[in-house]
Order: C-alpha cells, then structure tokens, then sequence
C-alpha cells in the first residue's frame, strides 16, 4: 500500500476536484442559444414576383462577387498601389513594408480619395432607392453616374480612343454614350501610366544615390562587397530626413485632384 503525505493527498485532491468540474459541468451547463439560419433552395417560382426575386438575388451574389474586380479597376487603387510598389524597389527595402501593410494604405487611401464620389452615390442612387423613389434599374444608371465622371477625369483620349479603334464601334457624341466595357479598361491603363510615371520621379534620387556608392566602392577596389549592402541605409536615411511618406502619400492623393 502507498503511502501519501499530506501534500500529496491534497494534489489528489485538487486533480480530482478538476477532472468532475470538467466532465461533470458541461452536462449540467445549459447550451448557448445560437440563431438558426437557413436557406432552402426548391420549389417552384409560380408568381412573376417570386421571379424577379431570385433573379434579383442571384444578380446580387453574382455583384458581390465582382467587387474585388471592381474596386481594383475602377477605383483610385490602381495607380496607388502600383506606386507604392515602385517606392520599395526604388529602396531595395525587399519585403519591407510587406505587401499587407502597403495593400492596407492603399485600400484606406482608396476609401479617402472615393469617398466623394460614395456620398454622391449614396445621396442620388442609394437612399431615393431605399426610400422607394426610384426603380432599381433607375438607381443603377443614376448611381453610375459619379463614379463615370471620376474614371472620365483621369482617362485620356487616346486611351479611349484605342479601344474605340480595337471593337471598331462608332464614336460617340457625348460621355454618356462611352460603355463601360470601353471606359473602365481605357481608364486602367490610363492609371497604369501615370502610376509608372510617378515610379520612374520615385526612381531617380535612390538611382543617384546607388550610381555614387558603386563608384565609391569600385575606386576603393571593393569589388566583392554588394553595393546594395551599403547604399541601403543611406537611402532610408535620405527617405526619412526629407519625410517621404509624406511626399509620397501627398502627392499620390492630390494626383486625383
């Protein structure tokens, strides 16, 4: 027979207390009252509402699924992101900041630089509809509008006209007859090359900077040290004196003013 001391028999104790609050409490715990959800797809649609109503259901998740697609290409992101981009190759910084990080400021930059264009949206398309002013394809055409007019201001003409020229579509007379599949890819390519032409400004102090650290180092004969290595701290060390993100963010948001 084992005999325990008086430590020993109140560790058993407590270990055993513990295994009947464990298995014993949950049996005597009452569940957590959880909502119940679901959704049944059957039946036959015999009215015309019951129609229009899974069509307009199943428009709304196929919409839903395009957003990402949409706020990529018809939005300010493009070109945010893509000079973003440019900056930390410029630096030779590789993951620094990381993609999350610069993804994260360019979607809150999206959402400051577009928020005009939602009011506006919100005000004309969004709350007539709600409130049972205006049809659904109403709202639709009248909530385009702004966000038409912000893509038209930063396209340019050859742009659209090249798309133009590819579908062999006859130009027209007013902003209002361009479609969107002839817009929005004239308008990201647009994006694309003012984005590569604030790289190409981004580029030019840290090439000058990387061109006098190689020539240094070659006069000195160190041909086998990476001139990367060490022009690397003197441009973050030029980016944070002359306060860069400030340059950077300022000149990104005022580009679309």
């Amino acid at each position: 027979m084992i005999k325990l001391n008086k430590g020993q028999k109140y560790l058993c104790c407590s270990v055993a207390a513990l295994l009947v609050l464990i298995l014993v409490a949950p049996a005597q715990a009452q569940p957590l009252p959880l909502p119940n959800l679901n959704i049944e797809v059957g039946g036959t649609a015999t009215e015309p509402e019951q129609v229009v109503g899974s069509l307009q259901l199943l428009l709304l998740l196929t919409v839903l699924t395009l957003v990402p697609a949409i706020l990529v290409l018809m939005t300010s992101f493009t070109r945010i992101v893509v000079v973003l981009s440019f900056l930390r190759s410029a630096m030779s910084t590789q993951q620094a900041p990381p993609n999350q990080v610069l993804i994260g400021l360019a979607l809150l930059l999206t959402i400051f630089i577009m928020s005009p264009v939602y009011q506006e949206i919100r005000t004309t398309a969004v709350e007539p509809y709600l409130n049972h002013e205006l049809t659904q394809e109403e709202a639709l055409e009248i909530g385009a509008k702004p966000l038409r007019e912000f893509m038209f201001r930063h396209t340019r003409e050859k742009d659209l006209a090249l798309f133009y020229t590819i579908a062999d579509a006859p130009r027209p007379q007013t902003r209002d007859d361009v479609p969107l599949n002839i817009l929005v890819p004239a308008f990201v390519i647009s994006e694309l090359k003012t984005a590569f032409q604030m790289g190409f400004m981004l580029f030019i102090p840290f090439l000058i900077v990387d061109m006098v650290v190689a020539s240094t180092l070659m006069s000195m004969g160190m041909f086998m040290l990476p001139p990367v290595m060490v022009s690397l701290p003197f441009k973050l060390l030029l980016f944070v004196m002359v306060d860069g993100w400030h340059l950077v963010i300022k000149s990104v948001v005022e580009s679309f003013h």
